[in-house]
């Protein structure tokens, strides 16, 4: 092959480079749909406490207080059986030791399914924790725990929860941060036939929360405040009785690019894991002398 015949193909040859290259680091996937903001009334109400939630710009944005007589919280309206939900959240700043913000979805049953959110607080300077856990079927003790890569108290961060048939997808700022797959196939209950709502709680729970219960709640911090907005939920409404999604199979997360992580999304997880997470009940050989079955399809060993 002559020099000549070569330059002419060098452009070719460099998009065929470009190309192989994609193919070896994987191409970015779809991720979910970016959520739609409206204001709290659309889709949430209070549950209690009504006068320690304060509303901003038309319901927008609210915020919640806790001091020391009472925390408060809200609900969904609706309940949901799969769907895509999501809180713009700005954390309680400075010393929130004690305080613990959660953002969650729960079944009305005794053997009720749940996939959590909680943000537990700390003293001033320490970075906060968030924990994740799943309940299926009444069990937990699936506990997560990371630091965040940012500062969650001074500007509004996205939390997600991605819930299809096939998994749980939880996300932060579209990182993902943990995946439980469908593993009913190696006798792992997975939440597919019990409507959840959604909630949201600022609360005090300082006898576990910051270290274990060491660390307690300063009053004279008081009042505590989480501010929220986005209000985001995308889901397949039912009764609270409802056992199946009527539109089952036809939703967006249906969808075969939405049944798993593609290659960058499991690099993005695999960062989480190298560097902020702090406790993981898949590698915790004390609780769990065998390793739980989900675990290693989950990619968490």
């Amino acid at each position: 092959m002559t020099i000549l015949t070569l330059t002419k193909m060098a452009p070719y040859l460099w998009v065929l480079s470009l190309a192989l290259l994609f193919m070896v680091s994987g191409v970015r996937g779809t991720s979910p749909r970016q959520p739609i903001a409206v204001p709290f009334g659309r889709n949430y109400v209070p549950t209690w406490a009504f006068d320690h939630i304060k509303y901003y710009n038309g319901g927008s944005e609210i915020q919640l207080l806790l001091d020391k007589y009472t925390g408060t919280g809200f609900q969904s309206k609706g309940s949901y059986l799969f769907g895509h939900f999501s809180m713009d959240m700005k954390l309680v700043p400075g010393d929130s030791a004690g305080t613990v913000t959660a953002f969650y979805l729960s079944s009305q049953n005794s053997e009720h399914d749940e996939i959590d959110f909680e943000f537990l607080g700390n003293r001033s300077g320490q970075p906060y924790i968030l924990q994740t856990n799943v309940f299926t079927g009444g069990k937990g003790d699936r506990e997560q725990r990371i630091y965040l890569w940012f500062d969650p108290t001074t500007a509004f961060h996205r939390y997600s929860v991605l819930w299809s048939d096939y998994l749980i997808l939880f996300l932060v700022d579209d990182t993902p941060i943990r995946v439980f797959k469908n593993c009913k196939d190696l006798g792992v209950k997975f939440p597919f036939n019990q409507p959840m709502k959604l909630y949201s709680s600022l609360w005090n729970a300082d006898d576990w929360a910051t270290r274990g219960g060491l660390e307690k709640t300063d009053w004279s911090k008081a009042p505590f405040v989480a501010a929220y907005k986005g209000f985001h939920i995308d889901g397949c409404e039912a009764s609270v009785e409802a056992k199946f999604c009527a539109t089952k199979g036809r939703r967006w997360w249906d969808q075969k690019e939405f049944q798993d992580l593609d290659a960058y999304q499991y690099r993005r997880l695999a960062w989480v894991r190298q560097k902020y997470t702090i406790y993981n009940y898949c590698t915790d050989r004390v609780r769990y002398p065998n390793v739980p079955p989900e675990c290693k399809r989950d990619r968490d060993i």
